[in-house]
């Protein structure tokens, strides 16, 4: 039976076979030049080199600066445009600053001040070395929480004050040490082990978490529980009913109900985002007025207090590095940068594709590093990229990083001249504000969305958000990270393998579940394995594949067709190969063999190649089993066929 494919490939003149398209062996590469490409790959995938080639060297020079310090880059180019829109876009952020400073500073059980000395110089030193246009830097509630809660284990903030703080700025320094040392040495792909799912899991977890710690505030208590699980907050909050502050409460709830009303309005129109921004600045100032001339803080309404005036006091002598607490402050510094980094980087990469421009992973981690570890000899505690106030600065039409400078300097006039302004700001309006906060950073949304489109992700993510509120911060993202490293573990050591057949009217092969309409190829069992073989998988595969043989055979036994006679294995997926997986084709093609079955290889990649020609195995398999396409190792085991005198193929 002629085909037109059977003229492409034409019989030998011997007449015992076709010529067909092989697979190639890639030429040998030194093993110094593929140990090099391999790690060019793994540590700088972007090629940030290539910008230097073929240049002077004071082209170079200045391309290494400015590939340093981007500001070196675009600060020429700036106009007097652009620092207009920074210039508002950097008050309407600082007015957001001072109150989140404050409060999440409180969050950190850490002195309301070191809130605003947190937003004065790490946005300096971001806006030299940051490569993000939008984000707005200062301190977020999520690290926050988790470095009061992880330092609270080691200290009383209470008892201990001095120490606590001291322990503070050390965790800090080494949650930039961590950040920078990731961005230098190329190994932000660590932090890609966060997957999308443990974040949205974790961050609302988090944000429950913190909304039920302030209630404290609301209901003016004293004395509560340094745990941070739902059961232990619940039972600190209803055991002290009695001392409930009806008067806080009120106030409480009043200033909350404001500030999520406006930020409804403010989604209905957007052109009002401005007002949303300044609520919470409205909220502090109304709640002060408030409590001056009532005197609500000799009735149960708890107030800040006397906040220091000056900017940032040096701090570098008060690092602490006590053998005592230091594995307990590495600990904290470690988890808190690598959260701080999986926040900022993603909120920076969102506003960057609205804006279509990218940004410089690694060069972002060096810019969070460097801030960090400045802020820690400056009084400053964990900054990174908040959402809600890169939000407000992206809408406030911000065009570069001028706008963080725009903001820390009025922070600075805050600290010069405004501080003792706060004195009477109520605690309750702090916690009002961080619940308003914290209710947008519960993404229920993005939850519903996982569970539609993936059960699994939907699973993470739940997992993550009940080990936070039910056990601990550490818990969640423990289990969130190990659920999803568990997925990639199981889609490496249990790959899939799809048994195809011929698209009707095409020379495409594809999976017979996915195509009803697909033509099995009749004597030829086609299996595609769709992952990279090693030792982890091998012995799987060499169970399912022989399965896969028994199961075509049984079907073409009770149907009374022709025998099994050929095994294609398509390997367009299998990116690499170990030497398992090169005994476990050896093992596969002797039991085959026994059998008096063939086995051919399509589509092997390089890697693959060289391997399989390096152990000998391209030898044992014969190199005219090795075919370029499905279609070609199809064809030639047609060709066998008719030549022995059998059925047709199809």
């Amino acid at each position: 039976m002629s085909t037109p494919e059977d003229d492409k490939y034409p019989a030998a003149s011997n007449g015992e076979s076709a010529c067909y398209r092989r697979a190639a062996v890639p030429p040998p590469l030194p093993f110094v030049k593929s140990l090099k490409n391999t790690v060019m790959e793994t540590f700088f995938p972007d090629d940030p080199f290539r910008q230097f080639k073929n240049q002077p060297a004071r082209r170079k020079l200045v391309l290494g600066l400015q590939y340093l310090c981007p500001i070196l880059e675009w600060g020429p180019r700036y106009t007097l445009d652009f620092f207009k829109a920074d210039l508002v876009a950097g008050i309407t952020i600082a007015s957001l600053a001072v109150p989140q400073g404050i409060s999440y500073a409180k969050l950190a059980n850490l002195p309301p001040i070191l809130g605003l000395y947190s937003s004065f110089v790490p946005p300096l030193v971001y806006a030299v070395l940051g490569s993000s246009r939008d984000l707005a830097v200062g301190t977020v509630a999520v690290g926050s929480l988790l470095m009061g809660s992880m330092l609270t284990r080691l200290v009383n903030a209470n008892e201990n004050p001095q120490l606590y703080l001291r322990l503070a700025f050390t965790a800090t320094l080494f949650a930039g040490v961590l950040e920078a040392s990731l961005g230098i040495f190329r190994l932000g792909f660590i932090v890609d082990f966060l997957s999308h799912a443990t974040i949205v899991g974790f961050m609302g977890g988090a944000a429950t978490v913190v909304i039920l710690q302030q209630l404290k505030g609301v209901f003016g208590l004293e004395h509560f529980t340094h745990e941070t699980d739902i059961i232990s907050v619940s039972k600190a909050v209803f055991t002290q009913f009695h001392k409930w502050r009806w008067e806080s409460a009120v106030l409480g709830c009043a200033f909350l109900s404001y500030m999520l009303l406006i930020r409804y309005f403010s989604k209905k129109k957007p052109i009002l985002f401005w007002v949303s921004a300044m609520a919470p600045l409205t909220s502090v100032t109304l709640g002060s007025i408030l409590v001056f001339l009532t005197h609500a803080e000799r009735h149960g309404v708890q107030v800040i207090g006397q906040l220091k005036k000056g900017i940032n006091p040096p701090s570098i002598m008060d690092l602490d590095f006590d053998s005592k607490y230091l594995t307990g402050v590495i600990k904290t510094g470690i988890v808190t940068g690598i959260i701080a980094l999986a926040e900022g980087i993603a909120v920076g990469r969102s506003f960057a594709m609205y804006k279509n421009y990218n940004i410089d992973g690694n060069k972002e981690m060096i810019a969070f590093g460097m801030m960090n570890i400045a802020g820690s000899c400056t009084s400053c505690y964990l900054t990174a990229g908040p959402f809600s106030r890169s939000a407000v600065n992206f809408n406030a039409g911000c065009k570069t990083a001028v706008s963080n400078i725009v903001m820390a300097f009025a922070v600075m006039i805050t600290l010069l001249f405004l501080t003792p302004l706060f004195h009477y700001t109520p605690l309750v309006v702090l916690s009002a504000i961080i619940i308003a906060a914290m209710l947008s950073v519960i993404d229920y949304q993005s939850a519903i969305h996982l569970w539609h489109v993936d059960k699994y992700d939907f699973v993470v993510c739940l997992s993550a958000y009940i080990g936070v509120v039910f056990a601990d911060i550490e818990v969640g993202l423990m289990l969130g990270v190990g659920l999803s490293l568990l997925r990639v573990l199981l889609f490496v050591a249990r790959p899939r393998t799809l048994v195809l057949g011929s698209i009707p009217h095409s020379n495409i092969y594809r999976s017979i579940e996915q195509y009803q309409d697909t033509n099995a190829a009749k004597g030829v069992l086609i299996l595609e394995i769709d992952a990279p073989i090693y030792f982890a998988n091998s012995n799987y595969l060499r169970e399912r594949i022989l399965r896969w043989v028994d199961e075509e055979e049984d079907k073409l036994k009770s149907s009374k067709e022709a025998s099994l006679q050929y095994l294609v294995l398509d390997l367009s997926a299998v990116g690499n190969i170990d030497t398992s997986g090169i005994s476990m084709l050896d093992e596969v093609k002797k039991i085959l063999d026994r059998r008096e079955l063939k086995m051919a290889l399509a589509n092997p990649g390089a890697e693959v190649m060289k391997k399989m020609n390096k152990s000998k195995f391209l030898e044992r398999i014969g190199q005219d089993w090795v075919f370029m396409t499905v279609e070609e190792a199809v064809d030639a085991c047609n060709y066998m066929l008719q030549t022995c005198k059998l059925q047709p193929l199809i």
